[in-house]
């Protein structure tokens, strides 16, 4: 019990000494507290980033609603905390804590930290230190948490594996009740055989990965000769976990209400998870297949049961492609109907060129509020979209664009990407025309001057589990040249250019992600050499440090033969074994093969969900198989909502 108090007392003395101290209060509407002693199994819950971006997090959120609906399950919440305020807590010994009763992290059973991208990993390893526990897994006692991996960058474990006991690929809400089950029976009979036994009960059910079981060999040249198992009780290979019906999942019921200012302030419900667009970057639609649809009804339910409770003013209408959803212009129409008049607003945070149409934005802007439009066209010339398979035509983006601008958007944000396999110059450069004719066909379509886009690019990345996962990166000088190039050809045209904002994340951070994307266990000497160095915040470029990685890479990588290099430029053959190959997302390593053979001929690949199977891999080896409507029900209530009674005004929220 005494590990369990909180430590609010010693921390409240230190909030007035660093920026922000409402982030680390907790007390949010939506937030849950439950009394120690009645918990038989305890989590901490962290997305390893500030509060304002780690509190919307989708995935988090759900899985703390999921476990605190156990009466016997206690889940809280803890995020990366700022320098200034780690700084103090070392000087006056606060170790992490949660946010929600400032317990100390320590003293839980299980630490799940969320991982959306691969560099957030300094800020695990600062978390666990905070929290007193050591670093290594393999130095850990029965006395510690289980820290456990999960997110979208789980599917690659390799470079943290010295650092996690344990990682869980594809959907939590079921795999974080399973883990519940196992603890809690290992708890009920004492904790037999301790720490290991546990983690080998884990390990059994092939769908949670403990790295500690695994052995990597290497050949001479520096890959990988094979992953094999240490014991013979686990299982060769590791399998994720799919949530296939949506509707038995509608959360969140009660979405936590920020404090402080943070990255989104909406409502959002998931209306599908899974793609088959097949965009060959796209590490997201790749694990998360096959689609599984929410129903109409239940996402009727769900956002108002969410208003009702949050009094947020946006509705988030979420998914990978929110526009594919089968029943999309019936959602839309339903719940503008049922919102009219308010000052609730819908917004589709993802939405595909093709997708886009006259109805769709007439209902986004029914209430005369419209939220931001972004559309991903992701390459600036024909051939470099055949390449990814994006296949959006430079006619179809006007005329998507034309149909928001005469609607009433003035603004709309256009996103590329540069460095993608086989690109050139010039399908670079093509993105400042595809910028310019949309400004000119927005002009003419309005009769108005007050028309403009923002060009967003990011560098390519190239992910596990995706046909370019065996992709070169091109150097941060080749794409700082071109970004160059981009930025004058944009400007050539001052009245056009005007127009267009152009915002651009530069050639390092990206080849520092493809090291931690496609890394192995070596790699992991290089995070902790870059956290020992006083990396933090690695996502967030003003923390971020190029040479503070070169340096640790040219420290710890040439003991094993490789180097930075070897990790990023270098493109794999087909033979290959990758570090992740022992982890099953379900999709077939020779389709994935196949399909980065045909981008390089720029062939185009239909999307399954119309058209016959293409044999990924994923509906027989997962014993699944794609749901999706339409169901023929309406949005139901349609009858519109009485503003004083259904959706909370803002003075009502925060008193």
């Amino acid at each position: 019990m005494s590990q369990a108090e909180s430590v609010f007392p010693q921390l409240e003395r230190l909030l007035p000494l660093v920026g922000k101290p409402i982030q680390y209060v907790g007390g949010e509407l939506g937030a849950v507290t439950k009394d120690w002693q009645d918990a038989v199994v305890r989590w901490v819950l962290m997305y390893p980033d500030a509060y304002e971006v780690g509190l919307p997090n989708q995935g988090v959120q759900i899985l703390y609603e999921v476990l605190n609906e156990r009466a016997d399950v206690l889940a809280e919440r803890t995020y990366a905390v700022w320098p200034d305020l780690e700084r103090l807590m070392r000087e006056h010994g606060v170790p992490q804590f949660t946010v929600d009763a400032h317990r100390p992290v320590r003293a839980f059973d299980v630490f799940g930290i969320s991982f959306s991208t691969e560099l957030g990993y300094t800020n695990m390893l600062t978390a666990i230190d905070l929290a007193g526990i050591p670093l290594l897994a393999a130095d850990r006692t029965d006395d510690d948490p289980v820290i456990v991996a999960g997110g979208h960058a789980a599917f690659n474990p390799e470079p943290i594996a010295d650092f996690v006991d344990a990682a869980v690929l594809g959907d939590g809400e079921e795999a974080v009740l399973e883990i519940t089950d196992i603890v809690r029976a290992w708890k009920a009979e004492g904790s037999p055989g301790g720490r290991d036994e546990l983690l080998l009960r884990l390990a059994r059910t092939e769908s949670v990965y403990v790295p500690r079981f695994y052995d990597v060999d290497y050949l001479p040249d520096g890959r990988i000769q094979r992953v094999v198992p240490n014991r013979s009780d686990v299982p060769f290979r590791v399998h994720k976990r799919t949530t296939m019906d949506l509707d038995a999942w509608p959360y969140p019921k009660k979405p936590l209400v920020p404090l402080a200012e943070t990255v989104h302030e909406r409502y959002a419900v998931e209306i599908f998870r899974g793609c088959t667009r097949g965009c060959r970057f796209c590490q997201a639609g790749m694990i998360t297949r096959p689609v599984r649809e929410r129903s109409i009804t239940t996402v009727g339910q769900m956002v108002q049961q969410g208003l009702e409770f949050s009094g947020f003013r946006e509705v988030g209408l979420l998914s990978l492609s929110s526009a594919d959803h089968s029943e999309i212009g019936d959602m839309c129409s339903g719940l503008a109907e049922q919102y009219k008049g308010t000052n609730v607003s819908l917004s589709l945070p993802s939405t595909r060129v093709d997708a886009f149409n006259i109805d769709l934005a007439q209902e986004l802007s029914r209430n005369g509020r419209r939220t931001g439009l972004t559309f991903a066209p992701e390459g600036g010339s024909e051939r470099i979209r055949k390449v990814i398979n994006k296949m959006v035509s430079e006619e179809d983006l006007i005329r998507t664009v034309v149909t928001a601008y005469t609607n009433g958007w003035r603004q709309v944000k256009l996103y590329f990407m540069c460095g993608l396999p086989t690109e050139t110059d010039e399908d670079v450069l093509e993105i400042a025309g595809m910028a310019h004719k949309v400004i000119q066909a927005g002009r003419e379509a309005t009769g108005s001057k007050d028309i403009r886009c923002t060009v967003s690019i990011g560098g390519f990345v190239p992910k596990a589990h995706t046909p370019f996962q065996w992709a070169s990166m091109a150097t941060p000088e080749t794409i700082d040249n071109r970004l160059r190039m981009l930025k004058q050809a944009i400007n050539a045209d001052r009245s056009l250019g005007r127009a267009i904002g152009l915002r651009y994340h530069d050639g390092e951070p990206s080849l520092i992600e493809g090291l931690l994307s496609r890394g192995d266990r070596r790699v992991g000497a290089v995070i902790r050499r870059v956290w020992e160095d006083g990396g933090r915040f690695d996502g967030w470029s003003e923390h971020f440090s190029f040479r503070r990685w070169v340096d640790a890479a040219e420290a710890t990588l040439p003991a094993f033969g490789v180097d930075l290099d070897w990790y990023t430029i270098r493109e794999r053959d087909e033979t290959e074994v990758l570090p992740w190959d022992h982890l099953d997302s379900g999709l077939d390593k020779e389709w994935l093969w196949q399909d980065w053979q045909d981008s390089l001929t720029e062939f185009e690949q239909d999307d399954c969900r119309w058209t016959p199977c293409f044999d990924c891999g994923v509906c027989p080896s997962m014993d699944t198989e794609i749901q999706i409507g339409p169901t023929g029900k309406k949005l139901l209530p349609l009858t519109p909502v009485n503003t004083g009674v259904r959706v909370m005004t803002e003075s009502a929220r925060n008193a």
